[in-house]
């Protein structure tokens, strides 16, 4: 059993503030970037590759984490908002680069993902 407030929640926490950095860039990108002009375009989906690998690997992390914080009853979040919540930020990911979402789309996934974000980073910083 992990201890309520111990390693892994300071982890977690971590997770959550680089995953909260990651949406500020990621919508900055998205803001002041151009559509590719051709989407695909080989190169361009390697990079593109290259520098969301972080990123996903990243979420894989804070998913399984935030869902043992849930099991544990370590956070008041349901498991079917953090898989949610790692999903769009899957989508939110490509739709930085792709540029190929509405603004107002885009910004309903971004407002969704940091409305979870927010509140672990609360729940955890209280323990």
């Amino acid at each position: 059993m992990k201890e309520k407030g111990g390693y892994y929640d300071m982890e977690l926490l971590q997770q959550t503030e680089k995953l909260q950095q990651h949406i500020k860039r990621l919508k900055d990108k998205y803001e002041n970037s151009e559509p590719p002009e051709n989407k695909k375009d080989r190169e361009f989906f390697l990079q593109v590759k290259q520098e969301t690998a972080p990123v996903y690997e990243l979420l894989a992390e804070w998913e399984k984490a935030a869902l043992e914080a849930v099991k544990n009853r370590e956070v008041q979040v349901h498991p079917h908002q953090v898989t949610s919540t790692k999903e769009n930020m899957e989508l939110l990911l490509m739709h930085s680069y792709y540029i190929d979402a509405r603004r107002k789309r885009y910004m309903e996934l971004n407002r969704s993902i940091l409305y979870i974000l927010d509140q672990l980073q609360r729940e955890l910083s209280e323990n």
